[in-house]
């Protein structure tokens, strides 16, 4: 038994390790890729040409995208957990629902609707008698249209956390400042947003990775951005270094955005509730408490609502654009695609999770440092992956006496496969290792104790416990990767496409009308997290 038990202490540290290497080898391929011998003169060509645009672009979009949702995220989390007003219970839970609407889609739809020929624009030409060039209008497809479009997806991270951060915070705080002589914009500015700050820098900095990772809206607007360059260097141009040149400085400034972000968790602690009363929401009355729900409803409508509609009008009125065959082929595949990844992701974060489980700080670094390909863009590790596949497959050519052998990794399955594991695990880890927070060692020693063998208390205790986290590891992983693209774009075996893949290329092609269908799928089972995550995370007070 003494040995089965050193056994197995071994064996789960071991995998965790290999896990942990195989998350690492795509980003140290691209790492590796700079030091080719063409990289210099590479470089000096990006310097030159659009590094400067895509350093700009990339940095502007990101203050942008920050302001847009602390100041969205914040007011609304503040309002919904300090007062009471019309539709606060409903705001509650509403405002996170924009999570289910990937920003390429917003971006697509909100051009149809706001571009020349689009309704708006032709309705006011039709009231005004205005031809074109005898006004000015916002174009959409900007960097300020892209900032408004991330800002109205993205917000829901700032104000999940925010909101609890606020809910957290002792109410008797507030009221010893309001007491002090502070206004009550002075007690929310001195009291509560400092208590809350290490949340509301967690959820920017999440707004600000995914944004940073986005490919879809950039590309579409016209932002010429690091991701859009990453693609572009590897696929149009035929350059490889180039594309890891790029990819090797985006993943230094998503690395630097991290450490940031924990600098400023290190220096915070987190709000958590005490002893101490927690604070009665205020009653707002009259054009106050109208003017609260119409900020919590703005967000709503621009960021879900509107998109949804518009979605939905639009692909009403293509039926005919309907091919079922083709979008029953394109679900199969995503299905396929999301489920694999989805099985795969829970059970090595499964394997991590009891790695970590009661073991040394070593290993739990080990099994906590597996989760960091989500920080990573899409662009950037498939670029990893493109690079290993390729030294892999070139190992093949050259022990088969230089004759060409099939391509076992390059255009396979299993390489996206691989690619979104290590990109989503993260989502399954946090959901699992919740779940086995719940489960205290004296419940096993009480099992044991009532004679239950080592695998009886697994299958007792803890598969009981744990099937809720990991059904909820399951569906997020399965949702995200159905919404995922820029890595399935880039490794998807030839004719293997996705409904996301596919509503991006009729998007690109301008054939809006046949994008809107699949787009509308991915809406609709992108709802399915949000529900998770209002169900788990409660409403306001």
């Amino acid at each position: 038994m003494n040995d089965s038990v050193a056994t197995r202490s071994r064996l789960l540290p071991g995998a965790a390790l290999l896990i942990a290497v195989l998350v690492a080898l795509p980003l140290l391929a691209v790492v590796g890729r700079i030091a080719d011998p063409s990289a210099a003169d590479s470089w000096a060509h990006l310097l030159s040409t659009v590094l400067p645009d895509y350093v700009r672009n990339t940095l502007l979009l990101c203050a942008g995208v920050a302001f847009g949702t602390f100041m969205l995220g914040t007011f609304a989390a503040w309002l919904v957990a300090a007062h009471r007003f019309p539709g606060r219970d409903l705001f509650a839970w509403a405002l996170v629902l924009p999570l289910a609407m990937p920003a390429w889609i917003v971006a697509y739809v909100y051009t149809d609707w706001l571009q020349f020929s689009g309704p708006v624009q032709s309705l006011l030409r039709e009231f005004t008698g205005w031809q074109y060039g005898d006004y000015q209008f916002p174009p959409i497809r900007s960097l300020g249209g892209a900032i408004v479009v991330f800002s109205l997806v993205l917000y829901p991270y700032v104000y999940l956390l925010a909101r609890d951060a606020f809910l957290d915070a002792s109410g008797t705080l507030r009221d010893a400042a309001r007491s002090l002589g502070s206004s009550y914009f002075g007690a929310l500015f001195r009291v509560a947003l400092p208590m809350a700050r290490p949340a509301i820098a967690v959820g920017l900095a999440l707004a600000m990775m995914e944004t940073v990772a986005d490919f879809g809206a950039v590309s579409y607007f016209g932002v010429q951005t690091f991701t859009t360059g990453i693609y572009r260097a590897w696929y149009s141009l035929g350059d490889p270094v180039a594309s890891a040149q790029l990819s090797a400085l985006l993943l230094a400034g998503v690395i630097a955005l991290l450490v940031l972000e924990r600098r400023a968790r290190g220096r915070a602690r987190f709000v958590a509730r005490t002893g101490h009363r927690d604070a009665e929401p205020v009653a707002l009355a009259g054009w106050r408490a109208w003017l609260a729900t119409l900020a919590c409803a703005l967000p709503v409508i621009g960021g879900f609502l509107l998109p949804a509609l518009l979605l939905g009008m639009l692909a009403r009125g293509h039926l005919d654009l309907l091919d079922a065959t083709r979008y029953i082929t394109l679900s199969a595949n995503s299905a396929l695609l999301s489920t694999l990844v989805a099985v795969v992701a829970v059970l090595v974060a499964l394997l991590l999770g009891y790695a970590a489980r009661g073991a040394r700080r070593s290993v739990q670094a080990v099994t906590g440092a597996a989760g960091f390909g989500y920080a990573v863009p899409g662009t950037v590790l498939a670029v990893g992956v493109l690079t290993l596949a390729s030294a892999f497959d070139d190992l093949l050519f050259r022990l088969n006496d230089n004759e060409l052998p099939p391509l076992l990794l390059g255009g396979s399955l299993a390489l996206v496969v691989y690619a979104l594991v290590v990109r989503f695990l993260a989502l399954a880890q946090g959901s699992i290792d919740a779940g086995l927070a719940r489960i205290q060692p004296s419940m096993d020693d009480a099992a044991r104790a009532l004679g239950e063998s080592r695998h009886g208390v697994l299958r007792r205790v803890h598969a009981p416990m744990l099937a809720g986290s990991l059904l909820t590891a399951l569906l997020l992983v399965f949702v995200e990767v159905m919404k995922e693209l820029p890595a399935t774009l880039m490794l998807r075996p030839f004719g293997f496409d996705t409904l996301a893949t596919q509503a991006w290329l009729y998007a690109a092609d301008e054939r809006l009308g046949e994008a809107a269908w699949p787009s509308l799928l991915i809406v609709l089972v992108g709802l399915l997290p949000v529900l998770v995550l209002t169900r788990r995370g409660g409403g306001a007070n």
